[in-house]
């Protein structure tokens, strides 16, 4: 890791964070290196993240859910990006390092019942989310300055 970090944060990294990391990256990789990691890190990516980025050109099937602690210390981190609520109430207020600390919690695709198709579509509202709010962050706080 040579750039400064973006750190995405979620209670479980299988899903909102492993998603947000993908775009995040590809809008910003450049200039940042792009982590995520969780607070209570699941067992395996939801495997409907997986799928509904892959729709969207993204590839998250070699990705793994990471603990905070991998990064706690390790990895100079310019950016905490904490995308569920329960994450920011477990994960540290303070990043050692870190210049921005920011909250944009987006509802857990996961929790949604119902058939697949109903599931499926709250992974797409969510991924479809995270690249709007991805996009307005790179165009407001990564714009040249003028």
């Amino acid at each position: 890791m040579g750039k400064p970090a973006i750190l995405v944060l979620c209670t479980g990294n299988s899903a909102r964070s492993q998603m947000a990391e993908a775009i995040l990256d590809r809008a910003a990789g450049d200039r940042f290196d792009v982590l995520s990691a969780g607070t209570e890190p699941a067992a395996r990516v939801h495997p409907l993240a997986i799928e509904v980025m892959t729709e969207a050109g993204y590839d998250l099937s070699a990705q793994r859910p990471k603990h905070l602690r991998e990064y706690l210390g390790i990895a100079p981190v310019h950016t905490v990006i904490i995308v569920c609520d329960g994450a920011a109430k477990s994960c540290p207020a303070v990043w050692p390092g870190a210049h921005q600390r920011l909250l944009w919690p987006f509802p857990d695709p996961a929790a949604v019942e119902g058939d697949d198709a109903k599931r499926r579509q709250a992974f797409r509202q969510v991924r479809d989310a995270i690249v709007e709010r991805v996009q307005a962050w790179v165009a407001t706080e990564l714009a040249p300055a003028r």
